[in-house]
């Protein structure tokens, strides 16, 4: 199970780390091997994240996923996306940009830097607004009780996450504002280009969130009549296409995912600079890394584990919070790759162990309460 599921990501590195060594020798080994551990632990929380949607997808979309999808990712997000965004911010060609990031690559690295703002505000605000959805949502099962149930209460407000959402990005704009007497025109074209791209992000957070929860919704509508269909279907002797049901619902949530997955690659991407500014490196280290966490989240999907773990997706929505606030406040500041790692970790490792006990707690009950039956049936015989 585990190397069919695993398979590809080992042949990925396997062929990944070669190619490194026949680029640059075993210095471009060591960069591409620590650019692959950076991804893994700061997209860890995207893989859960991920699994909770998948597993609502049948398996044709499953593959598609595994296929279409792990080609956006790796060489959509990981190569294309720095080049296009170089591209844009510098009002250049493809090919220019292209030429600029294999040739002049300290260049290339201030361009993608300058390009930040735009990224961090976009990314911010899309996994600002998965996060505010999810905790201001009322759920059976609560992780922190303390504090989700009283925000499940505040969550009956109607918008009440987009005006969190653009609250948050009016401050975070008007702090370039304040400084703008500092840097007459520097910080007022950044001010203007973090609310423009921070309002591109809820856009598209709010489109394709929206089409993918309609289909959702729909394709939910549609299971709940299976039943009879199935039987008016026996009786005229058609059968209906699962694929063709979980059409459109699949294909948005699809969407959905790749958007969420590029959100959640900006500090993949970002962060890859603090150790290399060379492209071909960056594609091939944050390349297998990205295959790694799509194998993890069907490894999550097959077995089941959100099922059993039962606040892992409690965690992993709390570290998309906390990756949504450090990527608004990387627009001003410089947060080390580190910590934005191990706060992802931290928070899914505390929401699995939180998990482990629920377990154990639920498996002590229902031994006790077992237990009591037994000997209430050995007292009724004995009488």
């Amino acid at each position: 199970m585990l190397l069919k599921t695993f398979g590809w990501s080992f042949a990925v590195t396997a062929v990944g780390l070669a190619a490194a060594v026949l680029y640059g020798g075993w210095t471009a080994f060591g960069i591409v091997a620590i650019l692959s551990i950076l991804e893994i632990s700061l997209s860890f929380d995207n893989a859960v994240v991920n699994a909770g949607i998948l597993k609502k997808m049948n398996a044709f979309w499953q593959k598609i996923f595994l296929t279409v999808g792990v080609l956006i990712a790796v060489f959509g997000m990981r190569l294309v996306f720095p080049v296009v965004i170089v591209a844009i911010s510098a009002k250049m060609g493809p090919v220019e940009a292209v030429d600029l990031a294999l040739n002049n690559k300290d260049h290339y690295q201030q361009l993608v830097t300058d390009a930040h703002p735009a990224i961090a505000a976009f990314g911010g605000m899309f996994l600002l607004m998965i996060f505010l959805d999810f905790i201001f949502e009322d759920r059976d099962i609560k992780w922190l009780p303390w504090i989700e149930r009283p925000l499940a209460k505040l969550g009956r407000i109607d918008m009440l996450s987009v005006c969190i959402a653009l609250a948050v990005l009016l401050i975070t704009a008007f702090t370039f504002a304040t400084h703008a007497h500092q840097h007459a025109g520097a910080h007022v074209d950044k001010a203007q280009t973090v609310l423009i791209s921070g309002i591109a992000g809820l856009i598209t957070y709010m489109v394709v969130g929206g089409l993918s929860g309609y289909f959702e919704d729909k394709l939910e509508e549609d299971e709940e009549r299976e039943h009879e269909e199935e039987e008016e279907a026996a009786r005229s002797g058609k059968k209906r296409s699962a694929i063709a049901l979980a059409g459109k619902a699949a294909f948005f949530m699809f969407l959905y995912l790749e958007v969420l997955d590029a959100s959640f690659s900006f500090d993949g991407v970002i962060g890859a600079f603090a150790i290399t500014n060379d492209i071909v490196l960056m594609a091939l280290g944050l390349g297998i890394g990205a295959m790694y966490v799509r194998s993890l989240t069907v490894y999550l999907v097959r077995q089941g584990t959100l099922d059993d773990y039962v606040y892992l997706e409690h965690g992993a929505h709390y570290a998309i919070g906390a990756l949504a606030v450090i990527l608004m406040v990387t627009i001003q500041y410089q947060i080390n790759e580190v910590i934005t790692g191990l706060v992802g970790v931290v928070l899914i490792a505390w929401s699995f162990w939180s998990s482990v006990r629920r377990n154990r707690a639920l498996a002590a009950a229902e031994g006790s309460s077992a237990g009591t039956a037994d000997t209430q049936s050995e007292v009724s015989s004995g009488v």
